[in-house]
């Protein structure tokens, strides 16, 4: 009983700081700010609305917005996704990890998981898969407005590196072995239906190329929930003088790649079926009623804004103080009434 008892208390302690961490005041110390952008476009007045049209060949769309208060420390952009259910069971085991692992011969006999994205024009394909053939591809840049006499707006670097997780990036995810070029190790594969490049030209930094690619490995890491974020860029903090981002005016630039359409085999999935269709269009989320977001946040010494998570111990932390309660109120009762019984007899 005494176990049970501190149990208890522990959950309530969890339950209270992350009470404090949903409903905390700006000027506390778990102070963060978060911005997000939808640039889906699928309103008439979105900026990104033309993007939508299958006769744009390409396409870049610009969406200005203010930044109230500066963002001090370290700043993470993420890009968020609506109503992708990346949760299906054959969604999420349509990938080989032997061949994400480097292994030479699973790199040219890829898992029969990976139908219908095994094979393409009779050689294997690599990274192989519905997960990798459904990577996110918009390429999003941020830009200061410095002030208002002088337009020229100024870049903000954004690190294409160190957004994956340590075990993913070294354990998990490895390159073909051997001394040659990484397009020599890939020249018997074929980039998936839907990529526009192949894996070994995702980018030039030959550290983060390949199978341990960082926007490749978050990807990879499905989302639990259809309504998700992943980590995209990260901006560093240069200077303890100046905020990363200071309040002002920016704007966001989103450029759109082709690719082939994946999105009925993403409809196919939940019939438990899979088709593929060869008609090509933008990164689709409207015709599934999906949503696009940059997210821009920073941290605290608690870690990010995750309101599920605050939500879901309150939840279960309330659950199990009333079931505390009722067991107690039972134990007592019925303990008494053995008791008594023990006596009379």
């Amino acid at each position: 009983m005494h176990i049970a008892l501190l149990d208890l208390l522990f959950l309530l302690i969890v339950d209270y700081v992350s009470f404090r961490f949903l409903f905390a005041p700006r000027n506390c110390l778990l102070n963060f700010f978060l911005l997000q952008i939808d640039y889906t476009g699928t309103e008439p007045s979105s900026p990104c609305n033309k993007c939508l049209s299958p006769n744009v060949t390409s396409c870049v769309c610009t969406i200005n917005f203010t930044l109230e208060q500066s963002f001090e420390g370290n700043v993470f952009m993420y890009y968020g996704l609506s109503n992708f259910y990346q949760n299906h069971r054959r969604y999420v085991k349509s990938r080989d990890d032997s061949q994400l692992n480097g292994d030479p011969s699973a790199l040219l006999n890829p898992s029969k998981e990976c139908e219908p994205y095994r094979r393409n024009e009779d050689k294997p394909i690599a990274p192989c898969g519905a997960i990798a053939n459904s990577m996110f591809n918009d390429t999003l840049e941020l830009f200061l407005v410095a002030n208002e006499s002088d337009p020229t707006p100024v870049q903000i670097p954004l690190k294409r590196k160190g957004i994956a997780w340590w075990t993913d990036k070294n354990v998990k995810f490895r390159n073909p072995p051997g001394k040659e070029s990484l397009e020599e190790k890939f020249k018997d594969t074929i980039k998936p239906v839907n990529w526009h490049k192949p894996v070994f030209m995702l980018d030039p930094d030959e550290d983060n190329n390949g199978f341990i690619n960082e926007d490749f490995i978050v990807w990879m890491r499905t989302a639990a929930l259809p309504t998700f974020r992943k980590l995209y860029r990260l901006i560093e903090r240069r200077n303890d003088l100046h905020p990363t981002l200071p309040a002002g005016q920016y704007y966001l630039n989103i450029t759109y790649s082709i690719l082939f359409l994946w999105l009925c085999a993403h409809i196919e999935f939940k019939r438990l079926s899979l088709s593929y269709v060869s008609y090509v269009t933008y990164y689709p989320v409207h015709s599934f009623d999906g949503r696009k977001r940059m997210i821009l946040s920073t941290i605290s010494w608690m870690g990010g804004k995750n309101p599920f998570l605050g939500i879901a111990y309150i939840t279960i932390g309330s659950i199990s103080f009333l079931l505390g309660v009722v067991l107690l109120v039972i134990n007592h009762k019925y303990r008494n009434s053995s008791n008594t019984a023990d006596i009379t007899i």
